[in-house]
């Protein structure tokens, strides 16, 4: 029986066919083509996208630019309105109307009228500034 075993064996051996590589030429060059296409298209594509994202700001910025253009055409609207120019000088510069009486409730803070010695400019209130021009025009005249 080992002879037997031993011939089919070399029988086995001598049939088999040499085998072939898996990587023949052609796909070896078709691999070539596929990696320099790759490498060819790899940066006009990051350029593309990135073109695309600044692109996708640039509308991003130009809508908020849209909407502040519509929010201050608002404004200014408003401010043609006579009644909107009066209710805006009585709540921010106490402005009365001849014959009416204005009270000025004073919250207990203790605020002081004299200027300040310590706070910078940018802290003191708008109508501080306000006043101070005032009184430099008034004793200029």
């Amino acid at each position: 029986m080992g002879e037997q075993a031993a011939a089919r064996v070399y029988r086995a051996q001598a049939r088999r066919v040499p085998r072939r590589s898996r990587l023949t030429g052609r796909a070896a060059l078709l691999a070539l083509v596929v990696c320099s296409l790759v490498v060819a298209l790899a940066y006009p594509m990051r350029q593309w996208v990135s073109q695309r994202s600044q692109i996708a700001e640039q509308q991003r910025q130009a809508e908020q630019a849209r909407r502040a253009v519509e929010k201050l055409r608002d404004e200014r609207a408003r401010w043609q309105d006579p009644a909107y120019v009066e209710r805006q000088a009585r709540e921010h510069l106490h402005y009365v109307r001849p014959g009416e009486v204005a009270y000025t409730v004073v919250d207990g803070t203790g605020y002081d009228d004299s200027p300040p010695k310590d706070e910078g400019e940018a802290d003191r209130p708008w109508y501080t500034d306000l006043w101070e021009g005032l009184d430099s025009v008034d004793a200029r005249t």
